[in-house]
């Protein structure tokens, strides 16, 4: 939950991003607690308060927290390593103490406000250690974890300098949840390899303690995505975007947080390749993409915002017009509603990440189309690219696949296009985040899970 400033004074709203999305249905659904960064850098974390029904309990991060815990740590180490390393990880001493102390403080709190046998289910990458923490000061919890990212391979994650120490904090959860079924073969296979601990099937024994270990793919409110994107309000906007862009024939459109693993500037190439072989033009196409401004004091998002800025001057030097550029670049983030009018308003929804756990855009896009209309260029890389076999797939390393990708998904039969549409909304409306929740929880053996 992050805390802002508005006319009537400081308030707390829901932070964007697909952890939170993905999640407040559930906890609202079971009357939970949400133990989590209040946001700020202070000593002092706010005092615990309900929103959306949601019982919200702060733990404080310094400024000195930030940025070796957050910044460093988690997202300078673990986060690149963990996606393939497409950037180069960092590896600091200091760091991993600030990991080491923050994931204590989370233990500790959740702790203190967990009841006696109570469920507890730890979020991501940022707090690996927590559950062997959590154990070791309440034995009497059913623990549960989700790892939203990949989990790399073996010769991947042995370049972690306290690699051990990471699986050992895992491997304090009764169940680890992955995002896909190789991600789960990688940690059990990395039990036996780095810690000698035996296994059958998806199950390791720790000390006579069987720790489960399996996939359970993410997705969204399927409904409420519908919902918002049948409103007149939202459609209405959404024809005021095409207006607005000049009622192109084709408005391609890319959602992503800037960053490195998104693919971003490798999708501008392949758009700028194919207005400079003439087989896209200006203005008869034009992108938006918007690039939520994401970790903009880590070394590797500024260079990243550097390359994609310059290659959207180059392609709008090169291809756009007075007042008609080929590509609307929005470098700030934006309401689910206006999202939501973007996703209808464009004909080829492009999600191309060179590595992704799962992309929860990619289904917000499906979600949206009720018209059946549009269509979905995604990326082989992205965990969403396992159930959404209709869209049209892609190796985001090979700029000519995703040229390819593009000009089929812009040239696309509209009965072609609706097919494909329809056979994803029907995938995803018995697999929402209802179906995540429960699928998770029922394996982690709480009983009568019922997720609305």
């Amino acid at each position: 939950m992050d805390e802002v400033t508005t006319d009537e004074g400081r308030q707390w709203r829901r932070s964007p991003g697909g952890l939170v999305t993905a999640l407040h249905p559930v906890l609202a659904e079971h009357k939970g607690t949400w133990v989590g960064w209040a946001g700020g850098t202070s000593e002092e974390a706010p005092e615990p308060f309900d929103l959306e029904g949601i019982h919200i309990h702060p733990v404080p991060l310094t400024s000195l927290d930030l940025e070796r815990y957050y910044e460093g740590m988690s997202n300078a180490t673990i986060w690149p390593l963990y996606h393939d390393a497409v950037e180069t990880p960092v590896f600091k001493r200091r760091w991993r103490e600030s990991y080491r102390q923050v994931n204590a403080r989370f233990a500790e709190a959740a702790a203190d406000v967990a009841a006696e046998g109570a469920t507890v289910w730890i979020q991501d990458y940022q707090l690996q250690l927590v559950p062997a923490m959590l154990r070791e000061r309440r034995p009497d919890l059913k623990i549960g974890f989700f790892l939203h990212i990949p989990f790399p391979p073996i010769e991947l994650f042995m370049q972690m300098p306290f690699r051990a120490e990471i699986l050992r904090g895992l491997l304090g959860a009764d169940l680890v949840g992955f995002q896909q079924r190789l991600a789960a073969q990688n940690f059990v296979r990395l039990a036996r390899h780095l810690l000698g601990l035996r296994y059958e099937g998806q199950v390791i024994d720790v000390d006579g303690r069987p720790v489960k270990a399996g996939a359970f793919p993410i997705s969204i409110d399927v409904a409420e995505m519908e919902r918002m994107a049948a409103d007149p309000a939202v459609q209405n906007r959404a024809k005021q975007i095409r207006a607005e862009l000049g009622d192109p024939r084709t408005v391609i459109l890319g959602v992503d947080r800037l960053d490195y693993t998104k693919g971003i500037e490798l999708r501008l190439k392949a758009f700028r390749e194919l207005l400079s072989d003439g087989k896209l033009s200006v203005p008869e196409a034009v992108m938006v993409q918007v690039a939520t401004p994401s970790r903009e004091r880590v070394e590797h998002y500024q260079t990243l915002r550097v390359k994609v800025e310059r290659e959207v001057g180059r392609i709008n030097g090169e291809f756009g017009r007075v007042g008609v550029p080929a590509v609307h670049y929005l470098h700030q983030s934006y309401s689910r509603n206006e999202l939501a009018a973007l996703y209808c308003a464009a004909d080829v929804m492009m999600v191309t990440p060179l590595r992704d756990g799962m992309n929860l855009v990619a289904k917000e896009y499906v979600a949206a189309r009720a018209d059946t209309g549009g269509a979905l260029v995604l990326s082989e890389f992205a965990g969403a690219a396992t159930e959404l076999r209709q869209s049209f797939l892609c190796n985001p390393h090979d700029p000519d696949g995703v040229k390819e990708a593009l000009l089929r998904a812009v040239h696309v039969e509209h009965p072609e296009a609706r097919r494909r549409m329809r056979l994803m909304q029907r995938h995803l409306r018995t697999h929402d985040v209802g179906h995540w929740a429960r699928s998770f929880l029922n394996e982690l053996g709480v009983p009568d899970v019922e997720v609305a």
